[in-house]
């Protein structure tokens, strides 16, 4: 049975629409983006709450500063790559040191675009940016979630960095979901292993876990929306409860790979082993790119099956 797939650009835009028709101080801040970024519908009909600075991200970024210190509420919307590399003083200084209310929203993050090679790969963006102290960083997993963590961030008061996926994901979440900031969800049970998740490879360990059990190995599932603040609850239970920790993302390993290595070698050391790039990402379809790197389903079972034999 096929599951259907959804692009998460097409909620992400109509719920930034929804928001505007709520509340007039919401603007889409773009960079020549409007195609990619899905926003044709909300730009004709709020023309005067879109502004295009062309491709010119640094501006972009600080102009977004100036509308947020006017009392409006800025979402930049731009191709993750361009908006994190390109515009890094103007995030750093401008939004999270000066604690703006803008929302910095990353489209076609990690490997999303794929054959356009290095230049449009955004796998960087997480090691980046959870350096900054004091904001969000956020990938959510699913249309349900994208939605959730659109609203919120329209309504928290502060910087906040959100990855929208370009690749297809199935729908995860039940109506009774509710995103909250800061938090881990633990999709499945299990005390065996632990397989810790963001943003499109959730489903890929999902699909691991299911291999797993069939050899009588029960992995627990966390899928992992906030990068930062990160849950040190829920990864620390893990290694407390579970032979180990393996990460998966569409990212370097040094994004939410390494803030999980970081905490638990301080607090509880655990074996931790991490799924994701640790060199520039080739060109190739987004899937290929995944799955050459460990982040196919079997892949990510066989290095959790390696950790498990290790921790003995």
């Amino acid at each position: 049975m096929s599951v259907e797939l959804f692009d998460c650009r097409d909620t992400w835009a109509a719920t930034l629409a929804n928001l505007a028709r709520e509340d007039d101080r919401i603007m889409a801040v773009v960079n020549d983006s409007v195609g990619s970024s899905k926003l044709g519908d909300f730009q004709k009909e709020f023309p005067a709450r879109t502004v295009n600075v062309g491709i010119a991200e640094q501006n972009m970024v600080g102009v977004a500063n100036g509308l947020a210190n006017g009392g409006r509420v800025p979402f930049v919307s731009a191709a993750g790559c361009f908006l994190t590399a390109r515009a890094m003083e103007q995030i750093k200084a401008d939004v999270v040191y000066s604690r703006a209310n803008v929302k910095l929203v990353g489209h076609s993050p990690g490997v999303a675009y794929g054959e356009l090679g290095p230049t449009h790969h955004s796998i960087e963006d997480f090691a980046w940016l959870r350096t900054l102290p004091g904001w969000h960083v956020l990938a959510p997993a699913s249309p349900k979630e994208t939605e959730q963590v659109v609203r919120w961030a329209a309504a928290h008061d502060g910087p906040v960095y959100l990855r929208v996926a370009r690749m297809g994901v199935p729908e995860i979440y039940g109506d009774d979901y509710r995103f909250e900031p800061g938090k881990a969800v633990t999709i499945r049970e299990g005390n065996d292993v632990t397989l810790a998740a963001t943003g499109v490879t959730v489903t890929r360990a999902l699909a691991a876990a299911d291999l797993l059990a069939i050899g009588g190995v029960f992995a627990r599932v966390l899928s992992l929306p906030s990068i930062v603040p990160l849950d040190a609850e829920a990864v620390l239970a893990a290694a407390r409860e579970t032979a180990g920790i393996v990460t998966v993302e569409e990212a370097n390993v040094a994004g939410l790979g390494g803030a999980i290595a970081e905490l638990v070698s301080e607090s509880h050391p655990c074996p931790v082993r991490r799924i994701g790039f640790r060199d520039f990402a080739t060109t190739g379809s987004a899937e290929w790119l995944l799955d050459h790197i460990g982040a196919s389903a079997q892949g990510i079972a066989e290095v959790a099956r390696e950790l498990m034999m290790g921790a003995k």
